[in-house]
């Protein structure tokens, strides 16, 4: 166990880095500068974090790393800590975070230097938010990672950008002020904002309900589920490729997680009496947001709706409260931020090269670009859910957990399985076979070296975690087992309470 403060250095490190960023010159040096001092304070972040899974002891389902102190006088303390369910999604941002400077190294030319800190501040907001033990702070990192969410889509986005940027933050904002009520009811019932005390602690029956409610409505809307999730495919067709990427490997993410620290252990009456309510949304989310990808004539839309698709079955692992659901659910989160992140690198390779999403502007690029045509192949296979991929793991663990608990949900769910396969193999061959007619392509240049980098890690992991998924298993199994112990114990009293009634 590491004795030095490593997950304070972990999540304020990019903020060092913004600011020395900051202190740059405002000129081509500078611009060629930040970009250095991103990447570099990313990867040496990246290294860092790896320090606790070297650390980490998988054997025990207790918060460690834990760092406590005293601050804004009693309500609210500095706490953090990971367990088995935060740690994989620590790396994952640190790990994506330098291939989105990599990503950007020549598509960014406007305000390089700022675009860099806004890159680097929403590291430190996204790492704290599945760090924090405290109410308070977590409200603070989660929140907080709305604002540069915004400029990056606002500044740099497409011709619609102030649209999205605008719908993005409403939708948002909306969800997480029922979240900052339900906040402040825990404390006035519990006296405190400890989550550890937190997780331990018996809300009232009456009183689940609202609370499940109040947080249900922020994290929805930021996972997204279906129908608050209109707000995704604008902003992932307007943001720049690595905004796509973060938004999808990342920030997404903040929803299953919020799912998995605070609704289902912390309101697990409440979660119950609404699974089938989830089970709904969830299987109309896989079906039907499947569907809508099949007509889109727009590769970012596409893999947008694929995303709210994918993560239908992130809420039917995790609310099947089953030991494979739940894993499942944890796995899914892992495996779509690397496949999902790779897919919309696939879009920015070539939209760099034609200025063009529109998928009708391609065609035949195997026989121009047949590196490009083997790594989106890929990634492709992997979103389908082929089996030796990341992504067959967490669709086919989620899916078994819940037909433990409800087999129509389940049943209904694979549909979305054979969808996937529909959209994202029309999409491929659309794009990347055929003959190579349009004469704008005649001049398309194979990926480069640069690319080839920033690819490399993303394709060992899809394939590394398809055939070895263990280490991530392995690192939450604890954490989920007494997670789901912990649930079924609340429930089984309260159902014992109620026969005696």
């Amino acid at each position: 166990m590491a004795s030095w403060p490593i997950l304070s250095v972990t999540i304020f490190l990019p903020i060092a880095g913004a600011l020395f960023i900051a202190l740059l010159r405002n000129d081509e040096a500078g611009a060629r500068n930040a970009r250095w001092v991103a990447l570099w304070t990313t990867l040496i972040t990246f290294a860092v974090s790896l320090q606790l899974v070297w650390n980490f002891d998988s054997g025990l389902s207790e918060f460690q790393f834990v760092e406590k102190h005293a601050w804004l006088g009693g309500f609210g303390t500095y706490h953090l800590g990971v367990d088995g369910i935060s740690l994989p999604l620590v790396i994952l941002t640190t790990a994506i975070m330098p291939i989105c400077i990599g990503a950007s190294w020549r598509s960014v030319r406007m305000m390089v230097r700022e675009y860099m800190i806004a890159f680097l501040v929403l590291e430190t907001l996204m790492v704290g938010t599945f760090c924090a033990l405290d109410l308070v702070v977590f409200y603070l990192f989660f929140e907080g990672g709305l604002i540069p969410m915004f400029l990056i889509i606002g500044i740099w986005g497409g011709p619609r950008r102030v649209y999205a940027t605008f719908k993005f933050f409403l939708y948002t904002l909306l969800g997480s002020v029922l979240m900052l009520l339900a906040i402040m009811a825990m404390y006035w019932e519990s006296g405190t904002t400890d989550i550890a005390t937190l997780l331990h602690h018996s809300f009232p029956r009456e009183m689940q309900p609202w609370l499940w409610i109040a947080f249900f409505a922020s994290f929805a809307v930021k996972l997204p589920m279906w129908p608050v999730h209109t707000w995704l495919p604008d902003a992932h067709v307007e943001a720049p490729t690595a905004g796509s990427v973060v938004l999808a490997a990342i920030l997404l993410k903040l929803g299953g997680y919020g799912f998995l620290r605070f609704s289902l252990p912390m309101f697990p009456l409440a979660s119950q009496d609404f699974t089938p309510f989830i089970f709904t949304l969830s299987v109309i989310a896989i079906v039907y947001t499947s569907l809508v990808a099949m007509v889109q004539d727009d590769m970012k839309k596409l893999i947008a709706y694929s995303s709210v698709a994918h993560m239908g079955f992130v809420t039917l692992g995790i609310f099947a409260a089953t030991s494979q659901g739940v894993a499942g659910g944890v796995f899914q989160m892992v495996s779509h931020g690397v496949v999902s992140a790779a897919l919309f690198l696939c879009v920015g390779v070539v939209y760099d090269r034609m200025h063009s999403r529109e998928i009708s502007t391609y065609g035949g690029l195997v026989n121009r670009m047949p590196v490009y045509a083997v790594v989106f192949l890929l990634f492709t296979l992997a979103n389908v859910g082929l089996p030796g991929t990341s992504g067959f793991i967490g669709e086919f663990l989620s899916l078994l957990g819940t037909f433990r608990t409800n087999v129509v949900a389940a049943t209904l769910a694979t549909l979305g399985i054979i969808l996937s396969a529909c959209y994202a193999l029309w999409l491929y061959r659309k794009i990347v076979f055929g003959r190579l007619e349009k004469p704008s392509l005649a001049v398309i240049s194979d990926m480069g070296w640069r690319e080839i980098v920033v690819f490399a890690p993303l394709i060992v992991l899809t394939l590394w975690l398809g055939f070895y998924p263990k280490p991530v298993l392995d690192v939450s199994a604890a954490s989920v087992t007494a997670l789901l112990d912990n649930y079924h114990h609340a429930v089984g009293a309260a159902q014992s309470a109620a026969l005696v009634k």
